[in-house]
């Protein structure tokens, strides 16, 4: 498979999930997909497919605890 055929469907994949969310996602939320993507790019940079994942648990991990402690501090839960 072509890289470019698993780009697609990580892509569309990835819009089924995220259309499935009808309601205003939390802080929580949010950092964990935006860590996780971070992480994913910075781990890629830094090493192979290993680190990617690595990156991308990680930035989930810590995108997942900001957005958490941000959403405690508004009262939000």
């Amino acid at each position: 498979m072509n890289y470019r055929h698993l780009v697609c469907i990580a892509a569309s994949a990835a819009a089924l999930g995220l259309a499935g969310c009808s309601s205003n996602p939390t802080n929580a939320q949010i950092g964990t997909g935006v860590g996780a993507v971070a992480g994913g790019v910075v781990g890629s940079a830094v090493g192979g497919t290993a680190a990617t994942v690595i990156g991308a648990g990680a930035g989930a991990l810590i995108g997942h605890e900001l957005g958490e402690d941000r959403d405690q501090r508004q009262g939000r839960r």
